[in-house]
């Protein structure tokens, strides 16, 4: 049985960071891309970053390049967005999701991936 459970959200004044956690079980590590989405309110839902083990060359959209790192301990089969330097633009719910990958991970459709972790609520105070 497969599972994604994504944790770590909260409430941050503008300015801080908060690191978020994909900590994914029965899933072969070695064979998907983890990504990290997020819908804020009245949005629609948009892919932000991905990885993959096999070639770990993490993919962040410009909005959150220089801010956002995504990571991977292949130990614990977990993936972390560390977020730094938050907007209130950043408000949203943060969901991770995984996809079969063969290749560099990448952005796709959201129903290109299997498994979806629920949501974790990150909320930017100006």
């Amino acid at each position: 049985d497969v599972q994604l459970q994504a944790s770590g959200g909260g409430l941050v004044q503008a300015g801080g960071s908060l690191n978020l956690s994909c900590i994914t079980s029965g899933l072969n590590f070695d064979d998907y891309a983890i990504a990290w989405f997020r819908q804020a309110p009245g949005k629609e839902r948009e892919g932000i970053s991905c990885v993959s083990k096999r070639y770990d060359t993490p993919y962040l959209i410009e909005s959150v390049r220089g801010r956002f790192t995504i990571s991977l301990d292949n130990a614990k089969n977990t993936v972390y967005l560390h977020m730094a330097i938050l907007k209130p633009e950043d408000t949203a719910v943060y969901y991770c999701a995984a996809y079969y990958c063969q290749y560099v991970a990448t952005i796709l459709p959201e129903d290109e991936y299997e498994y979806w972790g629920q949501g974790t609520q990150v909320t930017v105070s100006s």
